[in-house]
């Protein structure tokens, strides 16, 4: 986008008439893959006339088949986006399909847009690096998006400082495996020599971790991390399975008990702590008492949220491969199962908060029920929503004080202290 609008381009919303459209595909998924074609397939219905550009990891991985999508006028691969403009004018142009997809395994070097993906008006997304070298069986990423490649710390500090002069309070730090920040680099600095520096930047509220990899979080790790007053206490640790033969096909480099021993360092750390994970269900192989153990493992660490993946087989990976494949409806009761378990974990949780004081960073005002409503998140991730005042209103992008009144579903009933 911001490419765009450097080169003198107007943004409009994705579902208003536009003579271009870009479609970031995903490929995380078998649904993330459907997903994108059927956008690719719709957009051209707004205007049969505009330039199609298809970008993004689905993109990468899949060039074939999206040659086959009549209203895709440009493929890009991962590389290649950096010179979308080029490629778009020269289409424009000449008006013919073309596909340009490099090897992402070669690329070496960060490819730093010098750009900022924006969630909200109070917060921005920061991505730190690119890549992955876990190959973990089931996942496709590697393939899609190459090796670790991490940004240049000045770049991330500058970027830093000029969304906060903005006015952004919190800034997200991401990538597709944070936990590998700096291995690419010839002198000794990782993530958390990073975090120290951003630390330091002037009127930045809040920095929050995107998700972790288990085996960064050490007791070394962690003493200089609680050290960082603005270090966001929610952690989201990536487990995948609760049972360590599981883990082991998934080719994940921890077990079980390593990966309990990172929860009570946290939770020894930051008392507050919001612990949120990701699960895969139905991994091949996956018996019934494997999703057993994996079950009471997660109600033995309590996490605060679960976000639960039924496995879908890659292309190109091990686990498609592996025997055993599980049947979707046996996917399906394990899902709702674990849903389950996620949403009494989150209620018990935030129960435990009423009568609490907390600091809200207010992000967004809405309607409710005719009530004039504002809503924001603590720092270890808990919805809160207030009820405004007239004579005292809470401003969006403003950290208060409330105190928690309520629980209503999964958000917190918030009321302004005047």
């Amino acid at each position: 986008m911001q490419k765009f609008i450097q080169n003198g381009y107007e943004i409009v919303d994705f579902d208003k008439k536009s003579d271009i459209y870009v479609v970031n595909t995903c490929t995380v998924t078998n649904m993330a893959d459907k997903k994108s074609r059927q956008m690719l397939r719709r957009v051209k219905e707004l205007n049969p006339k505009s330039v199609l550009v298809a970008v993004g990891c689905y993109a990468q991985v899949a060039k074939e088949e999206l040659e086959k999508i009549p209203e895709i006028d440009l493929i890009l691969g991962v590389n290649e986006k950096n010179n979308i403009i080029d490629y778009v004018e020269n289409e424009i142009s000449n008006n013919e399909k073309l596909s340009v997809v490099s090897d992402v395994l070669h690329q070496k070097e960060f490819l730093d847009f010098g750009t900022v993906t924006y969630t909200e008006k109070t917060r921005a997304v920061i991505k730190v690096q690119d890549g992955c070298d876990r190959f973990c069986s089931y996942c496709i990423i590697p393939y899609a998006r190459g090796r670790v490649r991490s940004r240049k710390p000045e770049s991330i500090i500058s970027e830093i400082t000029k969304v906060v002069n903005y006015g952004v309070k919190e800034v997200v730090i991401t990538g597709i495996h944070i936990a590998s920040y700096g291995k690419d680099f010839k002198e000794e600095y990782r993530l958390i020599d990073l975090l120290e520096e951003i630390n330091k930047i002037e009127n930045l509220k809040r920095i929050r971790l995107g998700s972790l990899e288990p085996t960064l979080i050490t007791t070394e790790f962690v003493d200089r991390l609680s050290k960082l007053d603005k270090i966001c206490d929610h952690f989201h640790l990536s487990l995948q399975s609760g049972c360590d033969d599981t883990l082991q096909r998934m080719n994940r480099k921890y077990s079980t008990e390593e990966f309990e021993k990172v929860t009570k360092i946290l939770r020894e750390a930051y008392p507050n702590v919001s612990l949120t994970t990701d699960i895969i269900v139905g991994f091949p192989g996956e018996t019934e008492e494997e999703f057993n153990k994996t079950y009471e493992y997660l109600k033995k660490i309590k996490f605060y949220k679960i976000h639960v993946f039924k496995y879908s087989p890659r292309k190109g990976t091990k686990a498609e491969a592996m025997p055993n494949q599980i049947d979707g409806n046996i996917k399906e009761e394990r899902s709702k199962k674990l849903i389950e378990l996620s949403d009494e974990n989150e209620i018990q949780y935030g129960k435990e908060y009423i009568g609490k004081k907390v600091d809200v960073l207010f992000e967004e005002e809405y309607l409710e029920k005719e009530n004039l409503y504002i809503k924001g998140h603590t720092t270890n991730y808990i919805m809160v929503k207030v009820k405004q005042n007239e004579k005292c209103p809470i401003k969006e992008n403003t950290i208060k004080e409330v105190q928690i009144a309520d629980i209503d579903g999964v958000e917190l009933i918030g009321q302004n202290i005047l």
